[in-house]
């Protein structure tokens, strides 16, 4: 939890009210879940793995497994960013300096202590954060009920407490978009692959997403407090503001504390970002060949553009991480067909792509469509007009045509593929093999009996051995 959720949440509530944070919050801590649910099938068919990407080039191959790599260094490019800004805007608007300064020394304090310390110093700065989060909430609560005036005859009128229908719209549109995302955060894969038993990653996940929900609601609820206060309007373009503009209302030894903890906060999840990405050029494109350091020194000529886009051209800190979610709710759901060896083995890493590449041209193409304009179709695809305007069904298309417009791209192109293949054998006299099942390898255990698929699709030999070290803790035989 960066600075980023007291501007994310508070914009939602500003818009969306009571209605649009609990469906907000919801749909950002329930995907946690799904890390428990899938993280064992995925560590169960790359025991060696430590990202997704590594499961991803075991079941589609290197091309896609960089086609995924590409995607994940992008959103986490433009986490980043959002991050960066969210300190900005903290900063500038508790102080009214300009926070330029502020922002390198974080990127240049967080370049050198995981320098060093790699992975697990982000581990370490984990737990300050979660402390860091506590007291902040404690803080403000205190402070927001003892120098906070609410109006009573504004909370009626404004309409935050009711139910509305962009609320219903982001029961879609807001779950969609954090569930698949939520799977391009390599931060999230090394934690899962880190975690000693499954066991443990249920509790461990079980806990974040209660914690997740408690907190970003309350972090939220300064954007319909500041419209009773009198101090923004509903809907206004500063909503995003409303947490730090309740907080400059404060005694200044308050706000310096709570500048304090957010620079804190802003700093770790930085730091895991950071980390994430490291992982995932070393490992993906280098495949470990390149000293780390070298990977560390791209990371930090990277740190570069997202320090001048964060200070310079990024305010709407939703809009950065609705880019990231669009692309993720179209690149994500055709790869998980993947994890399916009874429906889905014919499945080949040029469908996946074709149906990810083909559901962003499909958004432009609903945009350009629905907006009458190819320049407005161009916009949706960037979420330039938002999703706050409950008349407006551009946002809510995209993020339909994304994932399901990228599962039937994939299968059409599946279908056109193994179609192929198979006039070609009968062509050729060459056997037709574009439908048959791969190999089986079983691994027999005292306690369960499961079976894996493998994942290439040419001819295999197996032989059989006595035992075979399974996800590093389990002895199986392998019949």
């Amino acid at each position: 939890m960066g600075v980023g959720i007291l501007t994310t949440y508070t914009q939602i509530a500003n818009i969306s009210g009571l209605h649009g944070l609990l469906v907000y919050t919801l749909c950002g801590s329930i995907p946690i879940l799904g890390f428990a649910v899938f993280g064992p099938i995925i560590r169960k068919r790359c025991p060696d793995g430590f990202i997704l990407t590594e499961w991803v080039r075991h079941r589609f191959g290197v091309v896609t497994a960089l086609y995924l790599s590409f995607f994940t260094c992008l959103t986490m490019f433009l986490f980043m960013v959002g991050e960066l800004s969210a300190i900005r805007g903290a900063i500038e608007t508790l102080t009214g300096l300009n926070a330029l300064g502020a922002v390198i020394v974080e990127c240049v304090v967080t370049t050198i202590y995981t320098f060093f310390g790699g992975f697990r110093v982000s581990f370490i700065t984990d737990n300050f954060q979660g402390a860091c989060v506590l007291i902040l909430i404690i803080i403000c609560a205190c402070g927001m009920g003892t120098y906070i005036e609410i109006d009573p005859s504004k909370v009626g009128p404004s309409g935050l407490l009711k139910a509305n229908k962009l609320g219903w719209q982001l029961v879609y549109i807001l779950f969609v978009a954090i569930v698949t995302n939520d799977c391009f955060m390599s931060g999230f894969w090394l934690r899962t692959f880190a975690s000693k038993t499954d066991k443990d990653l249920w509790i461990g996940c079980s806990i974040a997403a209660f914690v997740t929900f408690v907190i970003c609601t309350l972090v939220g609820t300064p954007g319909f407090l500041a419209v009773w206060s009198g101090d923004i309007t509903v809907g206004d373009e500063n909503g995003y503001n409303a947490f730090f503009i309740l907080l400059a209302k404060m005694p200044r030894w308050l706000v310096a504390f709570v500048l304090i903890f957010c620079i804190m906060l802003s700093t770790c999840t930085f730091d895991s970002l950071q980390s994430a990405m490291v992982s995932t050029i070393s490992n993906d494109v280098f495949r470990n060949k390149l000293h780390t350091n070298w990977t560390r020194g791209l990371v930090v000529l990277i740190c570069v553009p997202i320090v001048v886009l964060a200070v310079k051209v990024a305010d709407d800190i939703l809009q950065i991480y609705l880019i990231a979610d669009l692309v993720s709710a179209a690149i994500i759901p055709a790869v998980f067909l993947g994890l399916s060896n009874t429906y889905f083995w014919y499945l080949r890493g040029i469908d996946v792509m074709c149906g990810g590449l083909g559901a962003l041209l499909g958004v432009f193409i609903f945009g350009t469509v629905y907006y009458h304009s190819a320049r407005e179709g161009g916009k949706l695809l960037l979420i330039w007009n938002g999703i706050y305007s409950p008349e407006d069904w551009g946002a809510f298309g995209a993020f339909v045509i994304a994932p399901f417009g990228g599962l039937v791209i994939t299968m059409a192109v599946a279908g056109v593929r193994i179609l192929g293949l198979y006039l070609y054998s009968k062509i050729t006299g060459k056997p037709f093999t574009a439908l048959e099942k791969p190999t089986q390898v079983i691994y027999v255990d005292e306690q369960e009996r499961e079976t894996e698929s493998l994942t290439s699709s040419s001819n295999i030999n197996i032989t059989v051995d006595d035992t075979f070290d399974y996800n590093q803790d389990v002895d199986k035989k392998v019949v």
